[in-house]
């Protein structure tokens, strides 16, 4: 952890940093203000599954006395994390609904202070249909939380997902369509593990063509334009392999 660009968060010291966090709290605090901290987003699901290796930050909803800013800040400064590692940023974005600490199962309580809860699978599946990103991991999320609880012998049916979009977000219709399309096809997929490498290798792809894109020109790509600056720069790509072979 000794500069922001290899800061990455795994299962173990996800763990590890959000007992540290609890120590800062409970000192500010003198014990006193017990706090909850619900995972979501990539956090959830190290916390909440093998499939994922890491994520880059933790996005969290923060039910806590004003410390817990300052808790964060000093844990975020003596083990050289990145400024806002633990984030509300999320609430911003269209995955977030008001209602998600409705839907949250118990995860671990640090140190009796701090209790932090994950947001429960159908749920977590619902927020990355509604973000549904190709170029992060949202697509193989959903992928790997649905193959996980299908080796479990609990499997996610397509009524479960359904009822978790209309209980964060009002109708099954305010999903991109590309995400109803997406789940659609893997209802249908008889080997989901398969699939999972394809979508992620495709995410991989996707990530790095638009780091390479953004270096090339800064402050251009936004949420609104990716996927029209992918499918471009995907046709060109492809145009110029057609080239090389002829």
């Amino acid at each position: 952890m000794s500069s922001e660009q290899q800061i990455v968060f795994t299962k173990e010291n996800l763990d590890t940093c959000l007992k540290e966090v609890a120590r800062e709290y409970r000192k500010l605090t003198k014990g006193a203000m017990p706090a909850e901290l619900i995972l979501v987003g990539g956090a959830a699901v190290l916390a909440g599954y093998g499939f994922r290796e890491m994520t880059t930050d933790v996005d969290a909803l923060i039910l806590a006395a004003s410390s817990m800013k300052d808790a964060v800040n000093r844990v975020g400064d003596r083990l050289g994390l990145p400024n806002g590692w633990l984030n509300a940023d999320f609430r911003r974005t269209d995955s977030y609904s008001p209602r998600l600490a409705e839907y949250s199962s118990y995860y671990k309580t640090f140190f009796n202070v701090l209790r932090v809860r994950t947001i429960s699978a159908e749920y977590l599946i619902a927020m990355k249909l509604k973000a549904g990103r190709i170029y992060k991991k949202d697509l193989s999320d959903v992928l790997g939380i649905l193959a996980a609880h299908e080796k479990q012998g609990r499997p996610i049916g397509m009524e479960q997902i359904r009822r978790a979009v209309e209980n964060l977000y009002g109708d099954w219709s305010s999903l991109p369509e590309r995400s109803a399309q997406f789940l659609t096809r893997i209802m249908q997929t008889p080997d989901l593990d398969a699939l999972y490498q394809e979508i992620a290798a495709n995410e991989r792809e996707a990530g790095d063509i638009l780091v390479d894109f953004e270096q090339k020109y800064p402050g251009v790509a936004h949420l609104s334009n990716t996927d029209d600056i992918l499918k471009s720069l995907r046709e060109r790509q492809h145009k110029h392999d057609e080239d090389l072979e002829r």
